[in-house]
């Protein structure tokens, strides 16, 4: 005899569970071609968040974005908002905050992506306009189909599908921030979460921001370093002199720089840094030909470092000079150099604090500076590294998710980027769980020329997102 008062009530769940899913796959997928036009038609907007362009651009995204959330009609209210830039008098650019309230002991959810972009490099180096999406093959190509206007509509057709599929029957709370300037340094954002904390505080955050294992395997972002960026100014005259009247005899400010530079880096390309510290994680099977055919590593030259390639981009430091203030070969003369500068940026492995770092960092710059050279840190930013907890009920329900919509167990990964905005969650809301996810590929090329979506990615990403909101929707107890 079967005891149907044991059994009948998970049957029942289950059953409903797969009737759920069903009609969030049926939305997604009659919603698709609507969400990639919606997706172009963000990516046609230059909305760079640098200085330097045309703030217009952002704020015409961010009212482009809110009238996509309005037009959903789940959200009691939608806002395009802006914060004050702690230590000045300016304003941040213009986001976009939407809040629903709970019912019945649902939970919260935040949903973050940002709508600003980076700026498109030369428009040569393209093989079609950065704003201007197009299609070729299985990809959308423009300056933010990936990073991250694909994450701001990854959050809007997932709760599209969920206002389908449910019929509006919703008790889940939802908070929504699609930030104005992620790709400039997030300067207001702490200001944004202490200004609208109440509208903010949630359960669960999902930050759709990250990668994906490759166009195949979702990924769990669970592991982020942090960064320390500075300009170092090197002096060693007074004055700029004849290179061949005194050359020889007085070091010129571009030999001492290199020479301090030379120190950064062990035999092998690693940083030899006295004080940085590395993050002893385990790490995926990944060989040198996938890092060759990812990165374009040129024949005959070797990757640098040791350990597995992903620790060395995940869990270990890494120093890299992005930029340099010196005479140009076009206008070189035979000169002293007087004084050179150099823009240094610095990956912090997590489980080390950036203020830290950036005071071992000058340590070594300062101890190892050639023939007594003046030496200036200036424009210092740090962000923080983050570790997931990957123990907590939102990471359980997420690997749910991303099992049904793509049907392969996600990949935990770290990324050798980083988010350091996640420390102002992180500092705001301790209790809530933050889930790192997002649209991109090994393929995507984000802040490079020709970036990219791919479109499947793209669909498993939104129904991945769909079913989580609609668990949760469900659960209890949380």
């Amino acid at each position: 005899m079967t005891d149907t008062a044991d059994t009948a009530p998970g049957t029942t769940q289950q059953a409903a569970g797969d009737t759920l899913q069903s009609a969030l796959r049926n939305a997604v997928e009659q919603e698709l071609p609507r969400t990639v036009a919606d997706l172009c038609a963000l990516v046609k907007i230059p909305s760079v968040s640098w200085a330097a362009f045309d703030p217009e651009h952002v704020a015409t995204s961010a009212r482009a974005v809110a009238a996509l959330v309005r037009e959903i009609g789940i959200f009691d209210s939608v806002t395009v908002t802006q914060a004050g830039i702690p230590g000045t008098a300016e304003l941040g650019q213009p986001a976009v905050l939407a809040t629903r309230a709970a019912k019945n002991g649902r939970p919260t959810v935040l949903l973050y992506a940002h709508h600003d972009v980076q700026p498109p490099g030369q428009d040569e180096q393209w093989d079609s306009p950065p704003f201007e999406p197009t299609v070729r093959g299985d990809r959308l190509y423009g300056r933010g189909a990936a990073d991250d206007k694909a994450g701001v509509m990854a959050h809007v057709a997932a709760l599209r599908a969920l206002l389908s599929a449910t019929g509006g029957d919703l008790d889940l709370g939802l908070a929504l921030f699609i930030e104005g300037e992620e790709e400039f340094g997030s300067r207001s954002f702490a200001s944004f979460l202490t200004d609208n904390r109440d509208a903010l505080r949630a359960d669960a955050i999902v930050v759709a921001d990250s990668n994906n294992w490759d166009i195949s395997t979702p990924a769990i972002t669970i592991g982020l370093r942090g960064n320390v960026t500075f300009r170092l100014t090197v002096s060693t005259l007074a004055h700029a002199s004849h290179s061949g009247m005194f050359g020889g005899a007085v070091p010129d400010a571009m030999m001492a720089t290199i020479k301090l530079l030379g120190t950064l880096y062990a035999a092998d390309g690693s940083v030899a840094i006295d004080g940085l510290t590395s993050h002893d994680a385990p790490t995926p099977p990944y060989d040198e030909s996938a890092l060759r055919q990812e990165t374009g590593l040129l024949d005959g030259v070797a990757p640098i470092g040791h350990g597995s390639i992903l620790s060395r981009i995940w869990s270990q430091p890494a120093l890299t000079v992005t930029g340099i203030d010196a005479p140009s070969v076009a206008n070189a003369s035979n000169t002293l150099t007087p004084s050179v500068s150099v823009q240094i940026s610095v990956r912090i492995a997590p489980g080390q604090s950036a203020g830290q770092a950036a005071g071992v960092i000058e340590a070594h710059l300062r101890a190892n500076a050639p023939f007594g050279a003046h030496i200036t840190i200036d424009d210092l930013d740090t962000g923080e590294p983050f570790l997931v907890d990957t123990g907590g009920w939102a990471i359980a329900e997420t690997r749910q998710a991303m099992n049904a919509a793509w049907g392969v167990e996600p990949v935990d990964i770290g990324v050798g980027g980083s988010i350091p905005f996640i420390a102002d969650l992180v500092r705001e809301f301790p209790d809530a769980q933050i889930l790192v996810t997002g649209v991109e590929d090994p393929d995507s090329r984000a802040h490079s020329p020709n970036e990219s979506l791919h479109l499947g990615v793209f669909k498993r990403a939104i129904l991945s997102e769909a079913f989580l909101l609609g668990q949760l929707n469900d659960r209890t107890g949380h």
